[in-house]
């Protein structure tokens, strides 16, 4: 507890940062839709045991998992009833910074196991401190839970390996292998067939639910045009009554029964492990963590898979065929934490699966994105897209940092890693899973950025989940100052840059640039700014303080996030009504509306900062 000390003091400092600040941030483009997705998947646990139906919501939000929006709308729906007064908006931002906390925490402990603590606190704090993020912290519902969640998912992975093959002294599985053995052949052929038929039985239920769904449609309709059939001595009007009907209460009868019989079978499973191998049961304890967070990860973006990639990877690595079965376990717990919390999967689970995975790798997105002063077809970006924006809106420090680390951690590998252990940069033996998670955890996905050059936009936020290997390096490099007066110094004077930026630009942290190209100001024009529309909050903010009162206001773009004065009339280019004139015209500076928009009304206020407008309100 002493050691993690510093930790508790950050996230406790951090979390009261976000309660002074929270209300300053606004809401974002597509968190509407995505709460409106959540109570589509909500309702959907009511609507799948009455009808065998779920809503879907027709715009592709579908292919995301929405386990994390659907738990954020509970928790502000609660919050909200208890105190009135608290816009849900609000409450939402606070569950998205509390899980960058989260994340914050996997990524101390991580860095933790490759160097000393001290250097793993200054890369914690390095990483913490970048602008982009602590501004994605507040508004980004997709991003930075999936970022948090995929670092909590490769630190409980390794913390599973550990506990189970540690030291010979404290590994589990020698004594598990030892116990199995013991048991007589017929009680393992016991145990093994009663695995196999629970998981070929989940298999048949639930993967096989279309083909289900399709046979009870069929059976119905060929009864109900009189073909011979036992369905009618069940269905007594199943000629008279249309086929919709019945085939929705057999079908729902079969989710009922399915549910059932998933738990008696999974109950007599566990009561035969319990008592011919309860030690089994210990094993599965220390999996269920670590493979529930792996399935949640999944079910907020289908690339948390990733995650699991690198932990099943390390696993096969330090532990070899005998770490197998583990795998398995852990990929049959995600398997199921994802099913139970994405309803979208239950109609058809592989067959809505690999819709994702197809839908995903392609990331439709239809319109244009603004790189280094062109616009280009979100499909058809340059391969330097993602490698010059990290360069350019990470801190300057980092990529120093980084490139010092990394020439340590492979010089310490080529030279048998004496150079790491004399000098106690990382604990004997971590230089090689360091380097090797770097390269599978960030440059072979970077490397496949710039060659398959997927849909991409926003900038470089849905890649966050293979940046914290550039500072675990960073870490690294720290360590390489032995003294820790200095390297305690030089930590502080590197996250200076962060914290001066995020300040100045608040509550507008995620547009930051760095002086590689001369900052926000030098970015206008080139790059995207502020793409999610959050400037909307304080321009409602202003206009309520200086419009007349029942002004018609004209809102471009996004007008669900201009909440304006009751009195106001708001009109936008999604309502076929228009107003004979407007008295405030509200306009987003991005895709050049701001230019084109009412351009002879007068600006009246500007949302800017470092010289980039972000919104501006204009009036006659």
């Amino acid at each position: 507890m002493k050691q993690n000390r510093p930790l508790t003091i950050l996230l406790i400092l951090a979390f009261v940062i976000a309660m002074f600040t929270l209300n300053d941030y606004g809401e974002s483009w597509d968190e509407m839709k995505l709460y409106r997705y959540a109570a589509d998947s909500l309702e959907a646990y009511v609507t799948w045991f009455q009808h065998g139906t779920i809503p879907v919501t027709g715009d592709r939000f579908e292919n995301y998992g929405p386990v994390f929006v659907m738990f954020t709308r509970i928790i502000a729906k609660t919050f909200t009833r208890i105190i009135p007064g608290m816009p849900a908006v609000d409450v939402q931002h606070l569950v998205y910074f509390l899980m960058f906390l989260v994340g914050i925490w996997a990524f101390y402990h991580l860095a933790a196991r490759w160097m000393s603590r001290n250097a793993a606190f200054g890369a914690t704090l390095l990483f913490m401190t970048q602008p982009v993020f602590w501004g994605h912290a507040f508004i980004n519902p997709k991003d930075i839970p999936l970022l948090s969640l995929f670092l909590l998912t490769v630190h409980l992975g390794l913390r599973m390996h550990d506990s189970l093959f540690g030291p010979a002294t404290d590994s589990v599985f020698e004594p598990a292998a030892a116990a199995w053995k013991g048991l007589t052949p017929r009680t393992r052929r016991l145990l093994v067939g009663a695995a196999i038929f629970w998981l070929a039985s989940i298999l048949l239920l639930f993967g096989g639910t279309p083909l289900i769904h399709q046979w009870i449609d069929n059976a119905v309709r060929a009864a109900a045009r009189g073909e011979p059939s036992l369905l009618p001595l069940i269905a007594t009007r199943i000629q008279r009554i249309a086929p919709e009907i019945y085939i929705e209460k057999f079908f729902v009868l079969f989710l009922r029964m399915r549910a059932v019989t998933f738990l008696i079978v999974t109950g007599v499973l566990v009561w035969l492990y319990r008592r011919h191998f309860p030690l089994a049961l210990r094993i599965l304890g220390m999996i269920l963590p670590a493979g529930i967070i792996l399935g949640l990860a999944v079910s907020i973006r289908i690339f948390g898979t990733w995650g699991g990639l690198l932990v099943a990877g390390y696993i096969l690595w330090k532990s070899g065929r005998k770490s197998w079965l583990l795998i398995a376990a852990y990929a049959l717990v995600a398997i199921l934490a994802m099913y139970l919390t994405w309803p979208y999967l239950w109609p058809d689970p592989i067959g809505h699966f690999w819709e994702t995975v197809v839908i995903m790798a392609g990331h439709p997105w239809p319109s244009s994105v603004l790189f280094n002063g062109t616009y280009y077809p979100a499909n058809d970006l340059p391969g330097s897209y993602v490698p010059l924006l990290l360069a350019i809106q990470l801190t300057e420090p980092v990529w120093v940092l980084f490139l010092a680390g990394l020439a340590a951690a492979v010089y310490g590998v080529v030279k048998s890693e004496n150079i790491i252990r004399t000098m106690h940069i990382v604990p004997a033996g971590y230089a090689s899973p360091l380097l090797a998670f770097t390269l599978a955890w960030f440059i072979v996905p970077l490397v496949t950025f710039v060659i398959l050059r997927p849909t991409l936009y926003d900038n470089f936020r849905q890649s966050f989940f293979i940046m914290p290997p550039i500072f675990f390096m960073a870490g690294l490099a720290f360590d390489l100052i032995r003294k820790p007066v200095l390297q305690s110094a030089l930590i502080a004077l590197l996250i200076v840059p962060g914290l001066i930026a995020s300040a100045r630009l608040h509550p507008y942290e995620y547009v930051y640039y760095n002086e590689f190209i001369g900052g926000v100001d030098a970015a206008v024009d080139r790059f995207e700014l502020e793409y999610w529309a959050t400037s909307y909050r304080e321009a409602a903010e202003a206009a309520n303080r200086i419009a007349p009162p029942n002004a018609n206001v004209w809102v471009d773009g996004p007008a669900h996030l201009f909440h304006g004065r009751d009195d106001f009339h708001i009109y936008s280019a999604q309502e076929a009504e228009r107003a004979d004139h407007y008295d405030v015209v509200v306009t987003l500076a991005r895709y050049n509306l701001e230019k084109t928009s009412f351009p002879e009304a007068k600006i009246v206020y500007r949302v800017r900062r470092d010289g980039a407008v972000f919104a501006i309100i204009r009036m006659p």
